[in-house]
């Protein structure tokens, strides 16, 4: 049941939030939002594919 949850919210995740990799976001100059929504979506595609 976890599972199913994070996968639902990574499919959220994937319609509402912003791509940085197609908009070519070099991480060094990304803002503390930008790294936190990277990091967001990180978490959540980890756990999903577990």
């Amino acid at each position: 049941m976890k599972k199913q949850v994070f996968k639902i919210l990574a499919k959220i995740n994937k319609v509402v939030l912003p791509s940085f990799t197609k908009k070519q976001l070099d991480i060094s100059k990304a803002s503390k939002l930008q790294l936190a929504i990277i990091g967001w979506r990180a978490f959540i595609t980890l756990r999903a594919l577990d």
